[in-house]
Parts: structure tokens; C-alpha cells; sequence
């Protein structure tokens, strides 16, 4: 039951916002009542800790399985994100700006979580780049890589880039073109050319 919580609160929260949705929204939903619910969660930012921490190991799970393709290093990054963005339902709430403004503890930890396991993954994937020549020998990884992170986790603020003005799907992909250009060679920018030509 504790599991069945865990998604159905997961895709309410993604779907309708951390702020939006109550345990009695939850418990309708679920057809069960809020005393079960409590039964497995003492209030709601232990569902909201749960949930998020459920989310992370998934998307983490399936980022590792798409390193394991050994894909080339520009086709990988357009995969996770095509994967984050299915898992994350579009981001149509901006469920981390809420999280931040609603949880700050809980998205302070994520983000600290985030950044150890997103750091290892584009570190790794500049490497590749710069021994495949798709992305130039002269770049600062170490700096990349945090810049990367940055943009990543910026172009969520929602006062910076509200939702209705930019639609967080076009958002993340012209943040990628952006981060890929500013570094690939020649043979780097043909790849993603190919890909960005691709529906």
C-alpha cells in the first residue's frame, strides 16, 4: 500500500503541483481513506519526501541505463533528457520551483543529490566527447560541468522564465542546443545538426 501511495501522490504532485494537492485529494483519489494514508506517512512533507526521493532513484535508474548503451555523447544528452522530461510529465506545475518555495529543505537535499550524481554523469560525458572529438579539447571540464548544472537547475526559476512565456519542454531543449554548441567541434555540431532535424 505504502508503494501505491508513493506513485499515486507522485503523479498527482507532478501533474497538479506539491502546493495543489491535500491528503484528502490523495485519499479520493485513491479510494481509501486519509487514516491509511497517515498510517504509512505522519503528514505531508513525509509524502513529499518520500515521493521526491522515490522520483530521484527512478529518473537516476534510467539516466544509468542510458549510460550503459555507450551511446555517442550528444545523442546521449538528448536521450536523458527525452527521459527526464517523460518522467517529469513536461513539468507542467514547475513541480521543483514549488518544492523550493513550499519544502526548502527537502529540495535543498535533492539538489545537493542532484548535483553529486548529475556531476559524475556530465564530467563522464565531456571526457567521451573531448576523446571522440565532438567537443573541444580545450574546455574546462570541471567547469562545464558546473556551468551545465547551473543552466539546468536556473532555467526551472519560475521568475526568471515563467511557465506561460516559456513552455518548459522548448526551455530544456534550447538550453541543451545552447550547452552543446558553446563546446562541440565541427564533427560535434554535424551530430547535432542530424539531431536537431530529427521530429
Amino acid at each position: 500500500m505504502k508503494e501505491k501511495i508513493i506513485e499515486k501522490a507522485n503523479d498527482m504532485f507532478l501533474n497538479l503541483g506539491f502546493k495543489s494537492v491535500t491528503m484528502d485529494d490523495l485519499a479520493s483519489e485513491m479510494g481509501i481513506s486519509k487514516k491509511t494514508i497517515y498510517a504509512h506517512f505522519q503528514n505531508k512533507t513525509k509524502l513529499v519526501e518520500a515521493t521526491t526521493d522515490h522520483l530521484f532513484c527512478t529518473v537516476s535508474d534510467g539516466i544509468d541505463a542510458i549510460l550503459e548503451e555507450n551511446k555517442e555523447p550528444i545523442e546521449e544528452l538528448y536521450a536523458i533528457k527525452a527521459f527526464v522530461m517523460h518522467h517529469l510529465k513536461g513539468e507542467k506545475t514547475s513541480p521543483q520551483y514549488q518544492l523550493q518555495k513550499y519544502y526548502p529543505k527537502i529540495h535543498s537535499s535533492l539538489k545537493v543529490r542532484q548535483f553529486d550524481t548529475m556531476q559524475e554523469c556530465v564530467i563522464d560525458n565531456l571526457e567521451r566527447g573531448i576523446r571522440t572529438g565532438v567537443f573541444r579539447d580545450n574546455i574546462d571540464v570541471e567547469t562545464i560541468s558546473r556551468l551545465y548544472f547551473m543552466g539546468m537547475t536556473g532555467i526551472k526559476d519560475q521568475e526568471m522564465f515563467p511557465i506561460h512565456t516559456f513552455p518548459v519542454a522548448k526551455l530544456m531543449t534550447d538550453y541543451l542546443e545552447y550547452h552543446v554548441r558553446g563546446i562541440a567541434t565541427e564533427k560535434g555540431l554535424k551530430i547535432l545538426n542530424n539531431l536537431l532535424k530529427q521530429p
